[in-house]
């Protein structure tokens, strides 16, 4: 498979994965999203938050720019509103991952943290960092659903691609 084949299917995994955990979390009551369980972001919404934060920030790096933060309208955002915000962003990050070439991904993308300070890395790392970010605060938002008395959803690539499997032989 080729390289920027490879990166696309690793973003519809991650568009997956990022809509069945949206799913299991719109069960919950308002109470429960907001509720402070003493994780790394307090509660379910700013974990979520966090998550579409961290993928938008990453977008804008890739694209040219370094923001200094999320947008700070973000933070009253409701479960609805957050669910349109994300949509909007995958729809803008897929459009850019299909794009992508092999020459692309070898890009060397500079860009300033949070904290001012400068990095650089070719751009196939800064992609597959942004999958395993999101993937690691899954796992969060699994033991918060959890901790809640819900079930939570599974969320493997290995899943991902039995249905997948799945899908085409249909």
């Amino acid at each position: 498979m080729q390289r920027a084949a490879e990166i696309q299917e690793l973003y519809e995994f991650n568009r997956w994965a990022n809509a069945r955990m949206r799913s299991a979390v719109a069960k919950l009551s308002d109470e429960q999203f907001s509720r402070d369980l003493k994780n790394s972001y307090p509660s379910l919404r700013d974990t979520l938050l966090h998550i579409m934060g961290a993928e938008w920030i990453w977008l804008a790096r890739w694209i040219g720019t370094s923001p200094i933060g999320v947008p700070v309208e973000w933070q009253s955002y409701t479960r609805g509103q957050i669910d349109v915000e994300w949509g909007a962003l995958e729809t803008a990050q897929k459009s850019f991952i299909d794009k992508l070439t092999v020459v692309d991904l070898d890009r060397v993308v500079a860009y300033r943290n949070f904290k001012g300070e400068s990095h650089a890395n070719p751009l196939w790392q800064l992609l597959r960092h942004l999958v395993n970010h999101s993937t690691y605060h899954r796992g969060q938002v699994t033991t918060m659903l959890r901790q809640l008395g819900h079930e939570p959803v599974s969320t493997d690539l290995v899943l991902f691609y039995r249905q997948e499997k799945l899908a085409q032989a249909t």
